[in-house]
């Protein structure tokens, strides 16, 4: 496990849907979370490889508990909401990171795999955000919704990529505003290439490898889920108190051209 300088999120009890793969962004928020001494509720659709990954933070001293979880399940929200409060005593946070994509372009695009996006990328993070607002306590609470540099530029063939994580972004703004009387933040994060598993799995249907890609990129080079860990970590901590209701673009300089 890492271990970074600073304990900024000790004590805290936050959910992180998404995060039963090594390679990817929920695992590696909830292990950068665990290593700030947060206590971490990680949840995913596939519950055996989610419990494996909360096994994993255990082994390394976390507080850590699995659960799992439909992520488009209405109800599914509230049980998810009990049982961390249950665990933990409370909820003062939650990362919004599970998701899919479907490459394809527009003609090519089935409705099915636009709902599918739609309900799995724009729709849970409502009801993620909805069920949140409801368990945070007095002293309110933070939300960091994983968007894409996709809801932020358009590009080939995310037509309903790209509306989901746009409308991520668009709604926290909304949540922000409503929120911020209560205490409660809400941002966006918006990586850009990074290297999980379901970027490998893209760019096979894609052409284009990861020198290529990185060519294009002002740092030169692709990044991986530490680094969005790393600034999701920053969002929902004391450090950011002041910050609610923007965007944290994390892509290496590639939406600045």
């Amino acid at each position: 496990m890492r271990n970074p300088s600073t304990d900024r999120l000790a004590g805290r009890a936050v959910i992180v849907t998404g995060a039963a793969s090594r390679a990817g962004i929920g695992f590696a928020t909830a292990e950068r979370l665990a290593g700030e001494r947060a206590r971490v509720c990680l949840t995913d659709i596939d519950g055996p490889a989610v419990e494996a990954r909360a096994a994993d933070l255990r082994a390394a001293g976390a507080d850590a508990i699995a659960l799992a979880q439909d992520v488009t399940d209405e109800a599914g929200w509230e049980a998810v909401m009990r049982a961390a409060a249950g665990a933990f005593g409370r909820v003062d946070g939650l990362v919004n990171n599970a998701g899919i994509v479907v490459l394809a372009l527009v003609e090519q695009l089935s409705i099915a795999d636009w709902r599918r996006q739609i309900d799995v990328n724009l729709t849970s993070c409502f009801l993620g955000c909805r069920a949140a607002f409801a368990h945070f306590g007095e002293g309110g609470g933070a939300i960091v919704n994983v968007s894409s540099i996709s809801g932020l530029i358009g590009s080939n063939r995310t037509t309903a990529y790209g509306a989901s994580k746009g409308g991520m972004r668009l709604m926290t703004k909304s949540l922000a505003i409503e929120g911020g009387p209560r205490g409660i933040r809400v941002n966006t994060v918006h990586p850009g290439v990074t290297e999980t598993d379901m970027q490998a799995t893209a760019r096979a249907d894609a052409s284009g490898d990861s020198a290529s890609i990185a060519a294009a990129i002002p740092l030169r080079r692709t990044t991986g889920p530490d680094a969005i860990a790393a600034g999701i970590a920053f969002l929902l901590s004391y450090d950011a108190d002041y910050v609610t209701g923007t965007e944290l673009v994390i892509d290496g300089g590639l939406t600045a051209q």
